[in-house]
């Protein structure tokens, strides 16, 4: 007999277990998905550690240099953000 290991319930959904089986499925996967960016360190633009955190809404800080700055809701750098830094450096490189 081969060994099938289940896994155990709400093992599956996470952090977002808690929730049960309301608000359906995927809204908990978007939780889910959500929480394990938020809750994760990120590297530091000022220091290049891995140690910021969320302090806040759009609120992160680096636990090393103590760098307080203001982000996105969930990720320290959005995606918006990501574009116009590319391009300022673009245009720093033209001029």
């Amino acid at each position: 007999m081969g060994s099938v290991k289940t896994k155990a319930k709400g093992r599956v959904s996470g952090s977002t277990g808690r929730f049960g089986p309301r608000y359906g499925r995927f809204i908990r996967k978007r939780v889910r998905e959500i929480e394990v960016i938020s809750k994760a360190t990120h590297t530091c633009p000022r220091c290049d550690n891995i140690s910021v955190r969320r302090v806040g809404t759009g609120i992160w800080e680096c636990k090393k240099c103590q760098f307080k700055y203001a982000g996105g809701a969930y990720v320290p750098v959005t995606p918006n953000l990501k574009i116009a830094l590319r391009a300022i450096e673009r245009t720093v490189k033209e001029g």
